[in-house]
């Protein structure tokens, strides 16, 4: 068996162990009726303060309570995890297997923008660590000793139901608190299966994902069909208008991939 298969092997088979506790990380969430079990804050007179649906509360809320039954996964697939250091480190998680294979988990919400796209997703610097894959700045380990590099996807819906962020509840009224998040969804796939060719939101040098749902969740963006060469490749090189400038170059290379095929053309 060659290397290359032999590592597309274990990235499917540890793909498909956290892709079978979908159920689980769900009903940590969610009620029956799919609502977020979280209604707000509690203080110590135990008054409950409804939260609103700001999407950095939201992920760093998501991410605790997922994270009994992450290790809960962990020790029956039998990996050791390692966290983060630091909030802006890279990955989020890390999953070692008995035989030292590493595989880099991000976790990553976003909200539907309709029924058929989200609203946008990054996955992660196209600079730093990604480009110096021996480096440990900003990163657990170095980008190339992992086997593979994933993302663990959140899907939600905004709730429709106006929410009183100023109304103060008592812990007997929680039944009335309207949740502001619903029908969850979660997926699993490797990061460059659902990369864009574009960047994603702002000035952050960070790579976009489609925002095709039923892309996203089948693993079926531009570069799934291309190979994770390409997506290395396209990425490393990739420069942003301001990249260009600093390197005295009149435009980048390439802004998209049909430019990026014409200027590999062009260089053979």
């Amino acid at each position: 068996m060659s290397a290359n298969t032999k590592r597309e092997k274990l990235k499917e088979h540890f793909r498909s162990l956290l892709n079978s506790h979908m159920e689980s990380f769900t009903k940590a969430i969610a009620d029956p009726k799919g609502d977020w079990v979280v209604k707000g804050f509690v203080d110590i007179a135990k008054n409950v303060y409804t939260i609103s649906d700001d999407t950095k509360v939201i992920s760093k809320i998501l991410e605790l309570l997922l994270f009994p039954n992450i290790c809960k996964f962990a020790e029956q697939a039998k990996f050791k995890i390692h966290l983060s250091r630091e909030q802006n480190h890279y990955p989020d998680l890390t999953f070692v297997d008995v035989s030292g294979n590493k595989f880099a988990v991000d976790l990553k919400t976003t909200y539907r923008s309709d029924n058929n796209n989200i609203n946008g997703m990054t996955l992660g610097a196209f600079t730093g660590y990604f480009r110096e894959r021996d480096s440990v700045k900003n990163i657990t380990f170095p980008y190339s000793s992992y086997v593979g590099h994933f993302a663990l996807g959140i899907l939600y819906t905004r709730s429709d139901q106006e929410i009183n962020e100023r109304k103060m509840y008592t812990i007997e009224q929680l039944s009335e608190i309207p949740s502001v998040l619903k029908d969850f969804q979660f997926f699993v796939q490797e990061k460059y299966k659902i990369a864009s060719d574009l960047p994603g939101s702002g000035n952050t040098k960070n790579i976009g994902s489609v925002k095709n749902i039923s892309s996203l969740v089948s693993g079926s963006g531009p570069f799934s069909a291309l190979g994770e060469d390409t997506f290395n490749d396209y990425w490393m090189y990739y420069l942003t208008k301001d990249m260009a400038r600093g390197l005295d170059l009149p435009k980048a290379p390439y802004r998209n991939l049909e430019e990026y095929h014409a200027y590999k053309r062009k260089g053979k």
